[in-house]
Formats: C-alpha cells, sequence, structure tokens
C-alpha cells in the first residue's frame, strides 16, 4: 500500500510541476517549458494508472485533486507572489482535511 501512496505522491507532484509551468511557457509559446509541462502531465496519468488499480478512483482522483489545489495555491503565493483571502486559506486547509479523512477511512479494492 506504501508503493500505491508513493505513485499517488508522484501523480501529485508531476501534475503541480505542470501546472506551475503553464504560466512559464507562454500559452505554449516557449517550446522548452511547453515539452516539460507536457511531460509532467503525461507522468502523472502514468503514475495515476498505477493508483487506481489499488484504490477507489473518486478517492483517488479527490486525493490528487485536492492536494494538487493546496500545493499550486502555496505555490503561486511563493512565485507568483498571488495573494489568497484569509477565507480561501481557510478552504485549502479544509480540502487538505478532508483528504486526510478520506483516506484514513477507505479499503482497499479486492
Amino acid at each position: 500500500m506504501l508503493k500505491t501512496y508513493l505513485f499517488l505522491v508522484g501523480a501529485i507532484f508531476c501534475e503541480v510541476a505542470g501546472t506551475m509551468l503553464l504560466p512559464v511557457s507562454q500559452n505554449f509559446t516557449r517550446i522548452l517549458p511547453t515539452f516539460a509541462l507536457a511531460a509532467f502531465y503525461l507522468t502523472a496519468f502514468y503514475f495515476l494508472t498505477f493508483v487506481v488499480n489499488k484504490l477507489p478512483i473518486a478517492i483517488v482522483y479527490a486525493t490528487w485533486s485536492g492536494l494538487g489545489i493546496f500545493t499550486i495555491a502555496i505555490l503561486g503565493y511563493i512565485f507568483f507572489k498571488q495573494t489568497l483571502a484569509w477565507q480561501a486559506i481557510v478552504g485549502l486547509f479544509l480540502i487538505v482535511i478532508g483528504v486526510i479523512l478520506v483516506n484514513s477511512f477507505t479499503g482497499k479494492i479486492s
């Protein structure tokens, strides 16, 4: 099960890296960032194929998207100087709490 969650973490990392490269690619006009973001997205989906064989797809997608949203919001603040209202910050932490709860009570697919 640890290996499954490592693949999920890898998928989240790759999705976040690809998303962070979107503004850098300047509407896909810069070739290197565009190629890198495509590679990251493809790798994220590749990693997800291993995870959905072990966990329900609803749980996988909720975890992948929820933690991706949280991480992108934090990195957007750090790298792109984007601000968040306190309500948005509370909402992001509620997403993380929800992901923890969902994964705490999820069993394996038989």
